[in-house]
């Protein structure tokens, strides 16, 4: 009777004999050729199955001819009766077929003998040289009946039909939290053990996986492998870039089970979701002020300890977000992608570009629940507010005085450096304060741009709008 290549029983399977190393290089290869939302979702060794009935498992081209499929559940009891009459050498096991003893084996002499042709990365076995070459070919073969969502591989496809189900067979016994992945699971339950084995050695910050000290390590890099085909937008993660282009394919497939509303990453409908549960659950040791998502919070306390962990590769500077950074890094490209349609000014971002926006609409979202004041941008707001709570968060590290806001202790520091350093090139007068220059030059160029919406009339600077409408208001 032939060898047939068949699955032992669950704690015989291939999957078992994959140490943790073999494991990490199925999560590294998941992550690329699936796109999933988050390295959070990575496979525990459980969750992969053998993908179906006609995959066939052999180390050479002779056995290639001979093999046979997976067997079906009922060919499956009827083989488990028969002698397994392969042990291995090195630890005693026994195997139904010789290609699953080969493929054994090479766990036990280190050896990968199946080699990618693409990129020469090294397999145990001609199954993971199988799945993994799908990244290259961008193969999909499995396609979701509720969405037609396309998968390369089976295990992926079985995942993601839990978001239609609702399913999560995998519950934490600390808390009772279940979850759709047995490795969201496991990254869960390190909550509860605190474990962070994985540290960085630029900052020292420390992962409970390496898949995220390896995302973390490229804010130091500054490495963002992962590009858009559409508008050639860079990442430094595989999630972002996926969350990115639904922006070109218009796909939201997060919906708000409340209201219905729709958006293309689950992070914006968590944060959407605030709106009503008005949950403001992270509260800040040092002033008081709470935060409806941690992150908000962690960047609020860089106020108050002064760190700054983000820094420019190109002249050092450093700053306390990230964001911030990267709209610095643009002073050194002068790069400035985003119009805006009624005046033309070019923006490094599209959040600068649309609080620049409302400048000509007018529009002033942001409403002060002291005095009632409206501004036009949330920072604004912020800045603002420290008048009624009298909080003076930047301090001047020559003198001691503190200000509201960072603009305010810069120009102060001038005081100090004895620096005017902006210039008018029409009478040579200098200003501390850029915004003064410019309001200057108007007396040079007659430039109005601040007109009464209620006599037509204009003005050089908006004090003196705001001063003119006071006749109209009496």
């Amino acid at each position: 009777m032939e060898d047939k290549p068949s699955l032992p029983p669950k704690e015989e399977s291939l999957d078992s004999y994959w140490d943790s190393g073999a494991q990490c290089s199925l999560v590294d290869s998941k992550m690329k050729s699936e796109k999933l939302e988050d390295c959070s979702q990575t496979l525990g060794t459980n969750d992969i199955k053998y993908e179906e009935k006609k995959i066939g498992v052999f180390t050479n081209q002779d056995e290639m001819a001979e093999v046979d499929t997976f067997p079906t559940p009922g060919e499956q009891q009827q083989e488990d009766c028969e002698d397994k009459s392969h042990p291995c050498p090195h630890c005693g096991k026994h195997f139904l077929s010789t290609s699953l003893l080969k493929s054994h084996i090479n766990i036990h002499s280190g050896e990968k003998p199946n080699s990618c042709s693409d990129c020469g990365k090294s397999f145990l076995s001609t199954y993971e040289l199988t799945r993994h070459q799908r990244m290259h070919t961008g193969e999909k073969p499995y396609s979701c009946s509720d969405c037609g969502k396309s998968f390369s591989q089976l295990s992926n496809l079985k995942i993601h039909q839990r978001i239609h189900t609702g399913e999560k067979p995998y519950s934490c016994p600390d808390c009772g939290k279940s979850f759709s992945q047995l490795g969201s699971l496991k990254i869960h339950q390190q909550l509860h053990t605190g474990d962070k084995p994985y540290s960085c050695s630029d900052c020292g910050k420390s992962f409970s996986q390496p898949c995220r000290l390896k995302t973390h390590q490229r804010i130091h890099t500054g490495e963002k492998p992962y590009s858009c085909s559409d508008c050639g937008k860079s990442f430094s993660e595989l999630r972002r870039l996926v969350v990115h282009q639904r922006i070109h394919t218009g796909e939201k497939p997060f919906s708000c089970p409340d209201c219905g509303k729709s958006y293309p990453g689950l992070g914006s409908l968590k944060t959407h979701q605030r709106i009503h549960t008005e949950g403001r659950t992270f509260l800040c040791s040092d002033c008081g002020k709470s935060f409806s998502i941690l992150c908000h919070l962690i960047d609020h306390q860089r106020i108050h300890t002064g760190e700054k962990p983000y820094s420019c590769p190109d002249c050092g500077k450093s700053f306390s977000r990230l964001s911030y950074l990267k709209n610095h890094q643009q002073t050194h490209t002068g790069e400035k992608p985003y119009s805006c349609p009624d005046c033309g000014k070019s923006f490094s971002s599209i959040s600068t570009r649309s609080v620049h926006q409302r400048r000509h609409t007018g529009k002033k979202p942001y409403s002060c629940p002291h005095c009632g004041k409206n501004f036009i941008s949330q920072y604004g707001l912020s800045i603002h507010q420290r008048i009624h709570t009298g909080e003076k968060p930047y301090s001047c590290p020559d003198c001691g005085k503190s200000y509201t806001g960072p603009g305010s202790l810069k120009t102060h520091q001038r005081i100090h450096t004895g620096g005017r350093n902006f210039l008018c090139s029409d009478c040579g007068k200098s200003f501390t304060v850029l915004y003064n220059l410019i309001a200057h030059q108007r007396i040079h160029t007659g430039e109005k741009p601040y007109s009464c919406p209620d006599c037509g009339k204009s003005f050089s600077r908006v004090r003196y709008l705001k001063n003119h409408q006071r006749i109209h208001t009496g």
